[in-house]
């Protein structure tokens, strides 16, 4: 493996990086020039710097083989959690050496959990910077220097098919190179009508354009202490819910739907699960709170349920209301979305849709073929038929996210953190979730989390975000041929 090569290319997306840091600084100075400022500039500066060395003394490669792809991608992600620390650390405020980090891993990862006990202290540049990140990583910091760096040529479709699963890969139809931009004119889209409609429903412009940016990332980072209830606005609300609720489908049916093609959301199985549950998870706890009189109508139940449903589900993270407070059911309703999550090509983390649909159809198969042994069963998924090895990943990768959730919470309570706590961090790190419950609710924070703690989630939310063994295969990387 050529190791100069994979530093030229990690350089390219840290140059990338540095362009929304010199971003976040512009805005700073548009407001006044407030106190981020110069730590933005600075870290562009750095960023930039460590981002052009490599280029200046490596030629350019065309070809990269899959080894080197996976080297790139990783590191890429791995470099930027770093670099994404520079501007807290520069600023200092509330943000430690470790708090820097989980908060950098936290934007990179979509996963909207901060340690920000007053985030609008945060002065305008900076709070943008930490939208800017999560926007970022809502799409794969590879994925879009793949878009703006069409020197990369060939090596866009050994970086793209390392970066996108074997499931989300499942409704494209298209060339690598057709893949990315459609990706990204979903993703930009999403983002710029959320940004106008906001707008419309009463948010100021600097509002407006962080929430459509987290809620595009599926990342749910807002700009207030109190998250979306700060606004008490159900047009806002319902606004967020279509966002989040679109962001968490595949990007491919999104795109197939706008264009009329035949292959579309209607007609994705996947698609209707997925939104079937959004709508049977919303009404259950909606009847929940109702029932416990948290609520005085069942239409106001509804409103507050669903869009904490949804916002799990995607695993965006807005909060309307204090869900530390709800019934029980709603509860492990809301750790049911929060386990299994949106559908595998969006930006949403999680187990997804697409492998409990065929956890489920494996299951049946297997009652099916002990009531008829000699019978030649194929399992399909919107038509297609399913190859053993796809299932055997899927339950693989299933097997392996509960393990890691019960190490997780065993950790958790080893570092003094009580069961709750532990248990529902453990699932929202791993799953780019953001909030969970106890001491991390909907309306908490992780800043009373010990460091190493923080440390251990940080690592919860990068295994996530890889899909697990996108992360562990690093460290294994040696014995690959």
């Amino acid at each position: 493996m050529r190791v100069d090569v994979v530093l030229r290319y990690i350089g390219m997306v840290m140059l990338f990086i540095a362009c929304f840091m010199l971003l976040s600084a512009g805005i700073s100075w548009l407001g006044g020039m407030d106190s981020s400022f110069y730590p933005l500039l600075l870290s562009t500066l750095l960023t930039a710097l460590l981002g052009a060395f490599p280029l200046i003394f490596v030629d350019k490669k065309e070809q990269l083989s899959n080894k080197e792809g996976f080297c790139i991608v990783v590191g890429s992600w791995l470099v930027a959690s770093v670099v994404g620390t520079f501007p807290y650390l520069i600023w200092g405020g509330e943000f430690s050496l470790v708090d820097a980090l989980f908060e950098s891993v936290s934007g990179f990862t979509t996963t909207g959990a901060t340690i920000l006990t007053d985030i609008e202290a945060l002065p305008r540049g900076m709070q943008f910077w930490r939208i800017a990140s999560t926007w970022i990583g809502g799409m794969g910091v590879v994925m879009f220097a793949l878009v703006i760096l069409p020197s990369m040529g060939r090596s866009k479709m050994t970086l793209s098919n390392v970066e996108l699963s074997s499931l989300a890969k499942d409704n494209y139809r298209y060339r690598t190179q057709i893949i990315v931009r459609i990706l990204l004119v979903v993703y930009v889209g999403l983002t710029v009508l959320a940004t106008l409609s906001l707008k419309l429903a009463g948010m100021d412009w600097f509002d407006a354009l962080c929430h459509g940016m987290s809620a595009s990332a599926t990342s749910g980072f807002s700009t207030r202490n109190a998250s979306v209830a700060y606004y008490n606005s159900p047009l806002i609300e319902t606004i967020l819910i279509f966002v989040m609720a679109t962001s968490g489908i595949h990007f491919g049916l999104i795109y197939a739907t706008v264009t009329g093609k035949r292959s579309n959301i209607f007609r994705s199985e996947v698609a209707r699960w997925y939104l079937g549950m959004l709508l049977a998870g919303g009404a259950v706890i909606a009847i929940s709170l109702y029932a416990a009189g948290l609520y005085p109508s069942l239409s106001t139940s509804f409103r507050y349920g669903l869009f904490q449903f949804v916002s799990l589900v995607t695993t965006t993270g807005f909060a309307t209301a204090d869900t530390n407070l709800w019934t029980p059911l709603a509860v492990v309703v809301l750790i049911f979305g929060s386990l299994v999550c949106a559908s595998a090509g969006s930006t949403s983390g999680g187990i997804k849709i697409n492998r409990l649909l065929l956890a489920g159809k494996m299951m049946r198969l297997r009652i099916r073929q002990q009531q008829h042994p000699n019978a030649v069963i194929r399992i399909r998924m919107d038509g297609v038929v399913q190859e053993n090895e796809l299932l055997h990943a899927v339950m693989t990768f299933i097997v392996a996210y509960l393990v890691l959730i019960l190490l997780g919470t065993v950790f958790a309570t080893i570092c003094g953190v009580d069961l709750t706590t532990s248990f529902s961090s453990t699932v929202a790190m791993i799953g780019n979730v953001g909030p969970g419950f106890g001491r991390v609710g909907s309306m908490d924070n992780y800043a009373a989390l010990p460091g190493v703690l923080k440390l251990f989630d940080s690592f919860l939310m990068l295994l996530g975000r890889l899909e697990i063994f996108g992360l562990i295969q690093l460290f294994f990387i040696k014995w690959w041929r």
